[in-house]
């Protein structure tokens, strides 16, 4: 059973649903997002039931939620959310660019990569410090040093940045830089890192495990915002098959699924899932046309001597191309590209940038 505050409650309002509760034995959860408080309750329904929840000030609504996932359960929160990071929003009623290295790894590269992002209209930059490699021996990133590096291009352009936190150890270091925490593929299911990122107060950008169902995947983002985070955005970047002519199969049905059953935003990784530069820009066309709220792109200056994943980064000449793939499929489907402090007009294109062939 979820209770579902209204947006003008206070602390004190919050505070007389849980005492209530938990008099009668319950135990509650409270989940804060940007614009609504959602109460998990566990324990007795029938005792739950009992109370006149519904008469306690500021109280929405009380829902009886049937679904493992209680907190992200769009039973829960049937109005879709939108998730602000540093002022940039990723949500239903945009489509958002997140773009920028795959790895940092020299401060030029990475200045130049996410100046190429600010180019193709990316609203948030995305770069690895931290990078789990399948090989012991393979560039595992700068560390520290590397959130330095997009702090400082981050803070030049304007922009905020997600980066991935790999051990919950590191949560606390890469939280005080960065805007956003992402959680890998290989820790979709590290529950105890999902626990401290949630705790961490920041958004959170959960990509999907390569073998998880999408209701492992959901049970997942249950673990953030049973910490009390709701500020989550789940990412699809393809799951592992039997089929060996690209990285991972892009499961695109999941989109329209995973909405169909919470009310976080999802957005699309066409970079890791296709893992070569000639898919990217057809996967971003799927995404849009299937609903994805965003898609994050991996971009880079000189992919040909890159230490990590150069065959699928885009280069500077597609930088038109994704622009203009963003703005006319999205104009499609009747969304607008979260701004990037680009002027555009109602077809979402900006000055000096033609539709192309």
């Amino acid at each position: 059973m979820v209770v579902v505050m209204r947006t003008a409650a206070s602390d004190g309002d919050i505070d007389r649903v849980v005492d209530a509760v938990t008099n009668v034995g319950g135990e509650c959860f409270v989940s804060r997002g940007r614009h609504q408080t959602i109460i998990g309750l566990v324990g007795d329904l029938t005792q739950f039931a009992e109370l006149p929840l519904h008469a306690f000030p500021n109280v929405e609504d009380v829902i009886r939620v049937s679904r493992a996932f209680k907190l992200v359960s769009n039973d829960a929160q049937p109005r879709p959310s939108t998730v602000e990071v540093a002022g940039r929003a990723v949500g239903r009623d945009t489509v958002t660019l997140l773009a920028g290295p795959c790895a940092v790894e020299t401060p030029e590269q990475t200045r130049r990569a996410c100046e190429m992002a600010k180019e193709a209209g990316a609203s948030i930059l995305r770069g690895g410090a931290y990078k789990p490699r399948t090989s012991p021996y393979a560039f595992q990133g700068l560390g520290e040093s590397g959130l330095e590096i997009l702090q400082e291009v981050s803070r030049d352009l304007d922009l905020p940045f997600v980066t991935e936190v790999v051990t919950p150890a590191d949560v606390e270091t890469v939280a005080r830089r960065a805007d956003m925490l992402q959680v890998g593929t290989r820790n979709m299911q590290n529950f105890q890192l999902l626990k401290e990122v949630g705790l961490a107060g920041k958004p959170v950008l959960l990509k999907r495990g390569m073998t998880a169902t999408i209701e492992e995947w959901v049970m997942a983002a249950e673990y953030i915002a049973h910490t009390g985070n709701l500020d989550i955005v789940l990412c699809e970047r393809g799951v592992r098959t039997f089929e060996p002519m690209t990285r991972n199969t892009l499961d695109v049905s999941a989109v329209p699924v995973v909405q169909s059953l919470t009310h976080l935003p999802v957005i699309i990784d066409p970079s890791h899932s296709g893992g070569r530069r000639d898919l990217v820009l057809p996967l971003i066309r799927s995404a849009i046309a299937v609903g994805a709220d965003g898609v994050i792109v991996d971009v880079h200056p000189d992919p040909e001597h890159a230490l990590v994943d150069g065959p699928q980064a885009l280069v500077r000449e597609d930088m038109p191309a994704l622009r203009d793939t963003l703005t006319r499929f999205t104009a499609a489907v009747g969304r607008t590209v979260e701004s990037d402090g680009v002027a555009t007009d109602r077809a979402g294109r900006s000055p000096g940038w033609g539709l192309g062939a």
